[in-house]
């Protein structure tokens, strides 16, 4: 029989991720301690982004991470299966392949939409909680878009083009801003006047976005208004049918699509997990984070529901998610160690809603901000999680989709940086920075003076009396290394040299530059092998150029030697279009005729399959090299 300590965690949402990566890191060399994380699907999927894909603001994948990366280089063991039991009494999971039993249970299996006993909302209208919702209300307003292109009747194109939000929380206001930046591109793609689109923010209540104080929310009703959203307060929705919405007032809505974002309520699976439930079917916890009465049992992310406060439950927000997260892997751990539990005690910092990709408003710790500094603390805030979640791969991708890949200016830098150009136009400059390169580093092999005598054919005579390898001979101009003996035919070349330089930019070393020099070269013969690491480097950064191979490298190498030698108080203006030479290089010059077009690729796949590992299908889990888990394996005997 199997003596391990089995933690089994339900979801890969963000609470369920973050506890899995947190006992992860916790039990990283202790063998005798299993994690299992199962989900319906391969990837962790970035809630508070859908709007995003659902508005064809990015692309889908945009919003997904996964799993296998995320935990490749952790002891995390991944079910990718549909969870159909849940016996907490006899401490056993039952899922569609498979039954796996534990001595700690974390549910994560979060919400999902509510809708309030409204007619027909289910039916006809459309959710975003799902990556599967995002994709379907993307398509079907491209469809509405299509379909209104060859309408003749006004009537029926209005209908058509006439789009509801339903609920003004942060969801709401972030679909709507998405649809207010992409009407007038479908516009434009399908041929319809953008002024017969209509967008409508429909609340049941008298304010909007009630998480917020009201000067933020009233910041993001006027910039809405003034860019045509119609906001319908004061209006519950009482039936919603296949081609209308219907008020309470009495007011019906003629639209083909109605977008629900009024509440969301625990997965209606959390009935059948013999736990206490709450508000909106949410799972009771204790202040350790335990569900009520089940000591092994932890709840984390929105199907929790714990009041620090009375009548305060905890938020159904990212953050809660996470310090749920935090507390409930500090507490198994300290039952493992039957050491005391640590009570939740929240630190929420604020909340953010954007409007679009260009405008947001945000309250951070009592900070109020609005527009670009808003939208940049959103992105930051992004970053910062995506970094927890899986490093520099998960940032760098989430910079590519939110600003380099970014269409139709959707961003706050609006299209600077995510402009196309043909890398065609780099090539004459890459060849030329190249050559000029090699034949620098040529030149001081061989020497300045052999150089002007016998030009490139001198190379072939090997080093000259003045060459920069050459023992002896000092070439950089430092106070404290012209004190050394040196040979008289260094002195001379040395003169002629300093003789032939232009006149530097700087007339001496900053202080600090001197300091660097002196510990890095604090005498000759130290010197002298200094001079031939610039050499070999100046001849190696002319070559990778001419070839186009790590042409971002070489660049960024052929910048820094312009900046070293600035600083040294040895070159002249004229040294200056190197560096800026050497940054328009670093888009990509040598994927274009050169071999980086090959060997950046194969480096790139390379490295991905050893750091986050290679993607095994799911059907072949049980052999995948993932750590994926078998119901055989998972099941003591």
């Amino acid at each position: 029989m199997s003596t391990n300590t089995k933690i089994l965690i339900l979801g890969a949402g963000y609470g369920g991720v973050h506890t899995a990566k947190k006992l992860a890191k916790k039990y990283k060399k202790d063998n005798s301690v299993e994690i299992t994380l199962i989900d319906k699907n391969p990837f962790h999927t970035l809630m508070t982004e859908l709007h995003e894909v659902a508005g064809g603001r990015v692309h889908p994948e945009s919003v997904q991470i996964q799993l296998s990366k995320i935990f490749n280089r952790t002891k995390v063991n991944l079910v990718t299966d549909y969870i159909e039991k849940v016996d907490t009494d006899n401490k056993l999971v039952t899922t569609k392949h498979g039954k796996y039993n534990y001595d700690y249970l974390v549910v994560g299996t979060g919400s999902e939409p509510t809708f309030f006993g409204v007619p027909g909302v289910k039916e006809n209208g459309f959710t975003l909680w799902s990556f599967e919702d995002a994709i379907k209300i993307r398509a079907h307003i491209q469809s509405m878009f299509k379909q209104a292109s060859v309408e003749r009747d006004e009537k029926k194109r209005k209908s058509l083009l006439t789009f509801v939000v339903a609920g003004s929380g942060f969801t709401g206001i972030e679909m709507a801003g998405e649809l207010l930046e992409w009407k007038g591109k479908l516009a434009k793609e399908h041929n319809v006047d953008e002024k017969e689109v209509n967008l409508l923010v429909v609340e049941a209540m008298s304010t909007i976005l009630n998480m917020l104080d009201r000067q933020q929310a009233d910041k993001a009703e006027r910039y809405m208004t003034k860019h045509g959203i119609q906001l319908l307060k004061d209006s519950p929705i009482v039936e919603v049918t296949k081609n209308s919405v219907k008020l309470k007032n009495g007011e019906e809505i003629s639209t083909e699509t109605l977008i629900w974002t009024c509440g969301i309520q625990a997965n209606q699976e959390a009935a059948e997990y013999g736990l206490e439930r709450g508000r909106a079917g949410r799972l009771l916890s204790n202040e350790y984070m335990q569900a009520i009465g089940k000591e092994d049992v932890f709840v984390v992310g929105d199907i929790t529901y714990y009041e620090e406060e009375p009548g305060k439950g905890t938020p159904q927000i990212v953050e809660a998610a996470i310090q749920t997260g935090d507390v409930i892997a500090k507490n198994i751990a300290a039952s493992i160690d039957k050491k005391e539990m640590t009570r939740f005690k929240s630190n929420y910092h604020g909340f953010m809603v954007s409007i679009g990709g260009k405008y947001c408003v945000a309250n951070l710790s009592g900070i109020k901000l609005s527009g670009f500094f808003a939208m940049v603390m959103k992105h930051l805030v992004n970053l910062h999680y995506l970094w927890g979640v899986n490093g520099i791969n998960a940032c760098y991708h989430y910079l590519i989709h939110e600003f380099f890949s970014m269409e139709d200016k959707r961003s706050i830098m609006r299209g600077h940086l995510s402009s196309k150009g043909n890398r065609l136009w780099l090539i004459p400059l890459r060849l030329f920075i190249g050559v000029t390169w090699l034949l620098e580093g040529l030149k001081k092999f061989v020497g300045e003076s052999t150089w002007d005598k016998g030009g490139l054919l001198s190379v072939f005579s090997g080093p000259g009396s003045d060459s920069w390898v050459t023992a002896g001979n000092i070439k950089m101009p430092f106070e404290w290394l012209k004190t050394a003996a040196t040979s008289g035919a260094s002195e001379a070349a040395t003169a002629a040299t300093q003789a032939a330089t232009p006149e530097p930019i700087l007339s001496s070393m900053p202080s600090f530059y001197s300091a660097i020099m002196k510990l890095m070269i604090p005498n000759p013969d130290i010197a002298i092998w200094f001079q031939r690491v610039v050499v070999l480097t100046e001849v190696c950064i002319g070559l990778a150029l001419l070839a186009g191979l790590f042409t971002f490298l070489a660049s960024a190498a052929s910048a820094f030697m312009v900046v070293n030698f600035v600083l040294s108080a040895m070159a002249g203006w004229d040294i200056l279009w190197y560096f800026f030479g050497a940054i328009a290089l670093m888009s990509g010059a040598g994927r274009t005729f050169g071999l980086d077009y090959w060997v950046m690729p194969w480096i790139s796949n390379l490295l991905s399959n050893w750091w986050l590992g290679k993607r095994v299908p799911v059907y072949n889990q049980k052999t995948s090299t993932n750590r994926f888990l078998t119901s055989e394996d998972n099941i003591s005997v």
